[in-house]
């Protein structure tokens, strides 16, 4: 991902200009390379400042949208400033000191950390989200995922991908993709990331350790599939989950439409259930095809839908900066309302996110 001029940044950005109170003064930095561009923020110009360790003094929170090796390289210097840091990449998020936060279900962990806050995994996001619920009234023990990845989770060239490919297709000629090995026009991908534990995907391997380090139950046991199908944007799902004590079809209802964050569409009727092409845009978890499993006393099956580049990513980044902010007006007069200074790294180098 490329900062603010990515697919998630992009967003990111415009949840940001309908939030000018978050912030006294926003500031942007980038590579050698595009430091010195001018960026439209909030109906101003902002020049673009180059990525150093000293452009982050005087600043109290970070969030950064860069690849992995990005973050690793400038985010202690960040901490080391002194600033709260919202991380979106993958590197920091197994760290065992560092918080991987979705508001909705661990809020206390993003306020009681010290330095980085990671953000999780879009599929992951929307997963956990589900599960919180189902957690609480009858403890999940074992959860069978299957994953339909929409392409806009390999950035701005996935779905350039997909649509040239398409078009190609259609027309009997040829286009040589930029990001997928394999055709991603009419087809599916059963591999998000590379091959790691017992023949696992490291797309896969997210939703395991992920899900375990937000609801702080290592004993869940998950099997994830990720898949990559022809979807421009929203990521589905397929959730097979196994608790400790039956949880009935109207009480699962009744739990996911209470939780903040979650829309439950469960109609028997054709459309009566989320789609990708309906809930693009939108910040919400959505479920439907909600049924009891066949096959357990204590399963429970459904179809979960949500934007990957909204809660999966940016949404879930500025919630997390909201709820800092806020804590920060109730019990800190060093930050006063809001903070004085709102960073977010545009790094022009291109990123696969996940």
């Amino acid at each position: 991902m490329v900062g603010a001029t990515g697919a998630v940044g992009r967003i990111m950005v415009q949840l940001l200009e309908q939030k000018p109170g978050l912030a006294n003064r926003f500031k942007f930095l980038a590579s050698a390379r595009s430091a010195g561009s001018r960026l439209v923020f909030a109906g101003r110009e902002h020049t673009v400042e180059l990525l150093e360790p000293a452009a982050f003094i005087g600043v109290d929170l970070v969030i950064a949208s860069t690849p992995d090796e990005v973050s690793a390289e400038f985010l202690p210097a960040a901490v080391a400033a002194g600033c709260k840091v919202i991380d979106e990449s993958a590197y920091f998020r197994m760290h065992p000191d560092v918080a991987l936060v979705i508001p909705e279900i661990n809020p206390q962990d993003a306020i009681n950390a010290r330095g980085i806050i990671a953000s999780p995994n879009c599929s992951t996001t929307q997963l956990v989200m589900a599960l919180k619920p189902l957690h609480d009234a009858g403890r999940v023990r074992r959860v069978v995922v299957s994953t339909y990845q929409a392409v806009s989770g390999a950035g701005l060239v996935g779905t350039e991908d997909l649509i040239n490919a398409t078009r190609s297709h259609l027309e009997g000629s040829t286009y040589e993709q930029r990001v997928f090995k394999s055709p991603i026009a009419f087809n599916v991908i059963p591999q998000i990331g590379g091959f790691k534990e017992q023949g696992y995907t490291s797309e896969e391997m997210k939703l395991v350790y992920e899900t375990r380090k937000i609801l702080g139950d290592p004993s869940i046991r998950v099997c994830p599939t990720c898949v990559r199908v022809p979807v421009v944007n929203c990521h589905s799902e397929t959730v097979l989950v196994e608790t400790e004590r039956p949880i009935s079809v109207p009480e699962a209802k009744r739990l996911f439409s209470a939780f903040p964050g979650i829309q439950v569409i469960d109609e028997e009727a054709y459309g009566g259930y989320p789609m990708p092409c309906d809930c693009t845009g939108s910040d919400l978890v959505f479920i439907g095809r909600i049924r009891q499993d066949l096959s357990h006393p204590n399963g429970l099956t459904f179809w979960c839908v949500s934007d990957n580049l909204r809660k999966g990513a940016a949404t879930n980044a500025i919630q997390i900066a909201e709820l800092l902010a806020s804590h920060a007006a109730r019990t800190e007069n060093r930050w006063g309302p809001v903070f004085s200074a709102l960073w977010i790294q545009c790094v022009c180098v291109s990123r696969r996110r996940q």
